[in-house]
């Protein structure tokens, strides 16, 4: 629903951009050649800006991930031009409305085809960086004291990743990436935070390799994951899902590709791990377009030995107090991305709590990973694509 209210605001500033193009084309070439090359231009223009649709109207097929591919690339580059694009425009309206700086900027062809060029040098830059920046995955650490005994070690070493979004962006190559990451910390036990998938199973290319990478993962105390609001098979269109009156579920070959990978799923379950520490999964916040009511904090830890450390799996950075109340110790998450593309990043430290990194909440201490894996474009500006390990002692 968001997306097709949003549609009216997207079509008029993408035309927008067009008359920008245009007007261009117009400065750069004579008016016979101009006229066919903004046609030219308005086709593949249009044809871009209506690639999220075309994806969203296509069946599952190679065209399909070949056109949502495009579109979520189309997405980043877009996001970039309209920035600077509009920037640039309002120092134009600036410049105009002050005698002093309009003496200084020239009014010239010239010039203006000069500003255009920089626009698209600046535009197409920042969005390779992003490319290579969302690639290259970081590691952070942390160290938190529970002063709760561990026990048979002094400290024990977690891997926390989460926001692979398996699918149109991320396939093989860059799972591999991540699990040499993880490897190449000699972690004690991995926690995946949700988000394994981007809502189609069908998306994925070369699963069977996938699963042949993630069963390499090397962690005494075993591989777990927690599910998130994206590992529902459902339409998205745009990155909005739409309200229905019909279940949606995690798919049965999402569950059959971790089983068979060697990563146990904690549904609002509760293991102890080698009698040393509990591990609580908890579903998703969204779990309710399933049908299911998820636990509430205390629900999931009252019956726990409180002496022994309470780590928690949770998607989204939420019931953070409710968690520390409970007696969690460790809260684990993901799901903000931290915005993964400037501005996203101001934004989500404006909508959340602790929309990434470091959290002290009560006695509990809330970690929350920007993400291993990209949503949408595959593009990271002014954040990071990392694994994180924490050291708790």
């Amino acid at each position: 629903m968001i997306a097709f209210l949003l549609a009216p605001v997207y079509l008029a500033i993408n035309a927008y951009i067009l008359l920008w193009i245009f007007r261009f084309i117009d400065a750069c070439l004579s008016d016979t050649r101009a006229k066919s090359v903004k046609i030219i231009c308005a086709v593949l223009y249009i044809f871009l800006c209506l690639t999220p649709l075309f994806a969203f109207l296509l069946p599952a097929s190679d065209l399909k991930k070949t056109v949502a591919r495009t579109g979520n690339y189309w997405m980043g580059v877009f996001l970039y031009t309209v920035i600077i694009v509009a920037a640039l425009d309002l120092i134009r309206v600036i410049v105009k409305r002050v005698p002093a700086l309009k003496k200084c900027i020239p009014e010239t062809k010239r010039f203006f085809v000069s500003v255009c060029c920089f626009a698209c040098v600046a535009a197409a830059g920042i969005s390779v960086y992003g490319i290579w920046n969302a690639k290259n995955i970081q590691v952070t650490e942390y160290t938190v004291d529970i002063n709760k005994d561990i026990s048979q070690s002094d400290s024990l070493k977690i891997v926390l990743a989460a926001d692979l979004h398996m699918g149109y962006s991320i396939g093989y190559r860059h799972v591999e990436r991540i699990v040499r990451q993880i490897n190449a910390q000699n972690p004690d036990i991995v926690c995946f935070a949700g988000d394994i998938f981007d809502n189609h199973y069908d998306a994925i290319d070369e699963p069977e390799k996938i699963k042949e990478v993630l069963r390499t993962i090397k962690a005494p105390l075993g591989v777990y994951a927690c599910y998130g609001n994206h590992d529902y098979e459902e339409e998205i269109l745009a990155g909005f899902t739409f309200s229905s009156q019909e279940k949606v579920e995690i798919g049965e070959q999402m569950r059959e590709l971790l089983e068979e990978s060697g990563i146990r799923t904690l549904e609002d379950e509760t293991i102890l791990v080698d009698d040393r520490f509990y591990l609580t999964g908890r579903r998703d916040y969204s779990s309710g377009k399933s049908g299911i009511t998820r636990k509430s904090p205390e629900q999931l830890l009252q019956d726990l030995d409180k002496t022994k450390p309470i780590i928690v799996m949770d998607h989204q950075p939420k019931q953070l107090a409710e968690l520390a109340e409970a007696g969690a110790d460790l809260d684990l998450c993901g799901h903000t991305h931290d915005g993964q593309l400037f501005p996203g990043n101001i934004v989500t430290a404006l909508m959340w709590e602790n929309s990434c990194g470091y959290l002290k909440k009560g006695d509990m201490h809330n970690i929350v990973t920007s993400g291993a894996g990209i949503f949408g474009p595959y593009m990271r500006v002014g954040t990071k694509s990392e694994i994180v390990v924490i050291n708790v002692l």
